[in-house]
């Protein structure tokens, strides 16, 4: 399961409200790629075959079976600091990060920068 902050149901929300597909929800995918060897993509999206959907405060959380493996108990945040602002993963999955924090590793994946953690 995937859930949402206060701040990011609100977020969210906002976005679909001005979404043209009543279907609309949001969609919580990883993708190969950057240091640790994972990265997030979030984005409004519709469902797609395969996807479990998760109901949140009336959201739809969308996420493909390949992703749930590695995004399953996480909670998507909204922050915003003097740096910007922008969504962020919770994830308790997470074993290893990179230090800009945009990529990620879990536990029986080996670094894709060769890096032994």
């Amino acid at each position: 399961m995937v859930t949402l902050t206060e701040i990011a149901t609100k977020k969210v929300t906002e976005f679909l409200s001005t979404e043209e597909h009543a279907e609309a929800g949001l969609r919580v995918a990883v993708k190969g790629g950057g240091c640790s060897g994972f990265q997030y993509q979030l984005a409004l999206d519709e469902t797609k075959d395969g996807d479990q959907v998760f109901v949140h405060e009336g959201i739809r959380i969308l996420v493909d079976e390949q992703s749930l493996r590695y995004v399953d108990g996480s909670v998507v945040d909204y922050t915003e600091s003097l740096m910007g602002a922008g969504f962020q993963v919770n994830n308790p999955n997470v074993v290893a990060a990179c230090g800009c924090g945009s990529s990620f590793r879990v536990a029986d994946e080996d670094p894709s920068c060769g890096v032994a953690v």
